[in-house]
């Protein structure tokens, strides 16, 4: 597929995106710089697509990197725990530092998904069996029990409630000044593709790469740095959004191979029409109502996910 043909996609459904909602907003109303429509687009539609684009090229990049450093295509921010351990993190802040700022509990979600993501990739390191299937069910496993500590933390605090409804994955309560920290997955975005090649040589293993002369395990961490800064700002500002991390990167690699430096730009608007998409369908569904946006991921791309999962199992028999 032509970088092109997903640049189109992507403006197109962009469009789409701006106009569809409880409200009706044509493009004639804009012309009245002064007028309620213009308000809301303003302070609504725009920041909600902005927030959508930016989610979708961060958990794209952020699946790509975790891919190829674990040598597994089917280990994503979902499959390790990483959104887990982001989750974890904000709990704790709330309920054992209640008045920590807004940059605290930011600090601490990195902290824990980073920490999180650190302790994945050294399962894998012991792990001898590395099974293409294997290992993401491992890493689903690692994430529910990190997520059972969750419920637990918050079951125990009374703020289940709360916590299910923050970390919901959605975009309806995006509005302006509501989603700004997710540009902080954009510096993000462009180191990762400054480091693709080494991210490359890293995923063909260690000593590959120490024969290179390359420091394997700085590239790992500044991999793993990276995924813990996506997948924090689009925790704390959208919610937990499942498979998506997952899914793009291996579509991308499916007709583009694995070199990073080639399936980078393709990852990120791949990622960013697959999220317009799917929250174009949340809310057309019921409209003029809307489902969270991290429903329609979740069927779609655990769909995509079986799909994948069997064609590894038939390509690892022959």
């Amino acid at each position: 597929m032509r970088l092109w043909v997903l640049v189109t996609a992507t403006v197109v459904l962009t469009f789409i995106s701006l106009f569809i909602g409880a409200i009706d907003i044509k493009p004639t109303d804009l012309l009245d710089w002064e007028s309620d429509e213009t308000q809301i687009f303003l302070m609504s539609r725009l920041p909600r697509l902005m927030a959508i684009l930016l989610a979708g090229a961060g958990m794209g990049i952020a699946g790509l990197i975790m891919q190829s450093l674990s040598r597994n295509k089917f280990v994503s921010p979902t499959t390790a725990g990483t959104l887990d351990a982001a989750k974890l993190g904000v709990i704790v802040s709330m309920i054992f530092i209640p008045s920590m700022s807004y940059m605290g509990q930011i600090l601490f979600s990195f902290s824990f998904a980073l920490i999180g993501t650190y302790v994945f990739m050294q399962l894998l390191e012991r792990i001898k069996f590395k099974d293409v299937i294997f290992v993401p069910l491992i890493g689903i496993m690692y994430g529910n029990i990190i997520g059972a500590i969750s419920t637990f933390l918050g079951y125990e605090a009374d703020v289940l409630q709360n916590v299910d409804t923050f970390f919901l994955g959605s975009f309806t309560l995006i509005v302006s000044g509501r989603y700004e920290l997710l540009y902080v997955a954009v510096p993000a975005i462009i180191i990762a593709y400054i480091y693709a090649n080494k991210f490359t040589v890293a995923g063909m293993g260690e000593d590959f790469a120490k024969n290179l002369g390359l420091s394997y395990r700085t590239v790992l961490n500044i991999g793993l740095v990276l995924v813990a800064i996506i997948s924090t700002t689009v925790v704390l500002t959208v919610g937990m959004i499942p498979f998506l991390g997952l899914i793009v990167p291996n579509l991308v690699s499916l007709y583009l191979g694995d070199n990073l430096r080639k399936t980078i730009p393709h990852t990120i608007f791949m990622g960013a029409a697959f999220l317009l998409a799917c929250d174009i369908i949340s809310r057309l569904i019921v409209h003029p109502y809307e489902i969270p946006v991290n429903t329609t991921v979740a069927v779609i791309g655990s769909a995509i996910f079986l799909i994948m999962l069997f064609r590894g199992k038939a390509y690892a028999k022959k």
